[in-house]
């Protein structure tokens, strides 16, 4: 490695000597030029003047030489993408350093000056990370010469509060630093979830294969040697700028999709519960008509004497005792799983067991119609408050099989239960008596009756229907099972 340098050096000692006998040309064109064109030739002259003392003080560490090889290539490159014409009488001079740079430093990225233009990258941020005050002024000058918005930073603590404060599209990142060096900062970078996309082109005079395959593994999107050719190096900005707009595009586009999924469950979650919602959303057959035979709890409940209650009162008085309480049922049935499948006026029919199955639907059920139930006294308390009626509900619960599915045609359907048991359901709540929670035998049987205190059983004559059913009340939780 030792021998590699020094039989560099003394390619070196060349190129400053070359450079150095331009130098008293280059400082008499700047009283007779531009600002600009002055501004590069006086970093081209102390970019020389560094080299010429790196080399002739004896300065064998890799490093620092390739950092002012890079200095000197990089400048003079700058000035043959220049077309002022105050550059003809040194421009083969310049030309023949940047061209001697290339065939010393012995580096894949050190390819020979071109005049090839470089595009411009106008709107584009990049951070410059590198602890060297000459390294961040030959980037930024090159990187405006591009038309980006160039941010500086000579440490990588620097950088990374830089990045916690402001957005940036793409960061040059140094990879020998003090303090934090340029692979720690790199690797907190892809470790931070907002940063993780954000492109990094590590820029090192570090040749050994095992930092370049470390670095790419962590998430570099590039690594380039020094000293950097100015046109590879716009490729590779380009390029990665392209990708993370891309990655933008992306994240926009599945923000958009989550706001519009949200915006869809919102508003259809008012019209059918959440369960159904979810089977539409998330399997593709859950629009098609047709059903299954599946085994649930029924719910019916309703306002008794409703009717009655309200005919004397304005319309939005009753809409405003009607969302009353049935926004606060609509809460309650939907916190225990069951699904809402319509309101009839002042009644609910509901389901526990379908489209989400469960092995406790009953159990579900009867917790459900305890906690209605209980509900009714601060509805009705709000209700005193505003003038309103005094309500009491009865809540009707049988268990069976039933169709469920979507119903309807293939311009609108519902998703909702038929059967037999739906039938028996009706005929159960027309017999619940205010404030009770009257269950069918099927129910009973398939809950545990140690958890619930149910009364006597008394039996039914349902219209319409052959035979008895037995019913039993429910009083509530059994506080010694």
């Amino acid at each position: 490695m030792i021998g590699s340098i020094l039989a560099a050096k003394i390619d070196f000692i060349q190129v400053s000597t070359l450079g150095l006998r331009l130098v008293p040309t280059l400082s008499s064109l700047t009283e007779h030029c531009s600002d600009e064109l002055a501004d590069d030739l006086g970093a081209l002259v102390r970019a020389i003047e560094r080299l010429s003392s790196a080399v002739n003080g004896g300065q064998t560490n890799r490093h620092d030489l390739l950092n002012a090889v890079a200095a000197v290539k990089g400048y003079s490159e700058m000035l043959l993408d220049s077309a002022d014409e105050a550059l003809i009488p040194v421009r083969d001079q310049v030309d023949e350093i940047a061209s001697a740079l290339s065939q010393t430093s012995q580096t894949p990225e050190s390819l020979p000056a071109t005049s090839r233009a470089l595009d411009s990258l106008t709107g584009c941020s990049i951070l410059v990370v590198d602890d060297l005050p000459e390294n961040l002024d030959l980037m930024s000058r090159l990187l405006q010469k591009m038309d980006c918005d160039v941010i500086t930073a000579n440490s990588g603590r620097d950088a990374l509060s830089m990045l916690a404060e402001r957005p940036v599209d793409i960061v040059l990142l140094d990879l020998v630093m003090p303090d934090i060096g340029g692979r720690e900062v790199l690797a907190r970078i892809k470790a931070d979830e907002q940063l993780r996309a954000l492109p990094v082109i590590m820029i090192s005079g570090q040749q050994d294969m095992d930092h370049i395959i470390d670095c790419i593994q962590i998430g570099a999107d590039d690594y380039l040697l020094k000293p950097v050719n100015s046109v590879l190096l716009n490729a590779r900005i380009k390029s990665g700028i392209e990708r993370k707009r891309w990655h933008d595009k992306e994240e926009q586009y599945r923000e958009q999709l989550e706001k519009r999924e949200q915006f869809i469950r919102q508003t259809f979650g008012r019209y059918i519960s959440d369960a159904i919602v979810e089977e539409i959303l998330e399997k593709p057959e859950g629009l098609k008509l047709g059903g299954d035979l599946r085994n649930v709890t029924l719910m019916m409940s309703d306002i008794r004497r409703f009717t009655t209650l309200v005919e004397h009162l304005p319309p939005e008085q009753v809409v405003l005792l009607l969302n009353r309480y049935l926004g606060k049922m609509t809460d309650i049935i939907l916190h225990h799983g069951g699904t809402i499948d319509e309101f009839l006026g002042d009644a609910v029919l509901a389901a526990f067991g379908a489209p989400s199955e469960s092995d406790h639907h009953a159990e579900q059920a009867v917790n459900c119609a305890i906690e209605m139930q209980s509900a009714m006294a601060d509805i009705n308390a709000m209700n005193a408050d505003d003038g309103l009626p005094h309500l009491e509900m009865a809540i009707a619960l049988n268990t069976g099989e039933v169709v469920a599915g979507n119903i309807g045609s293939e311009r609108r359907s519902k998703y909702g239960f038929v059967g037999h048991q739906v039938n028996v359901t009706s005929r159960i709540e027309d017999d619940a008596l205010p404030n009770e929670i009257l269950i069918s035998e099927q129910t009973l049987q398939a809950i545990d009756n140690d958890v619930f205190e149910v009364g006597d059983s008394r039996t039914l004559n349902a219209k319409g229907m052959e035979g008895l059913l037995t019913v039993y009340p429910v009083i509530g939780v059994n506080l010694n099972g």
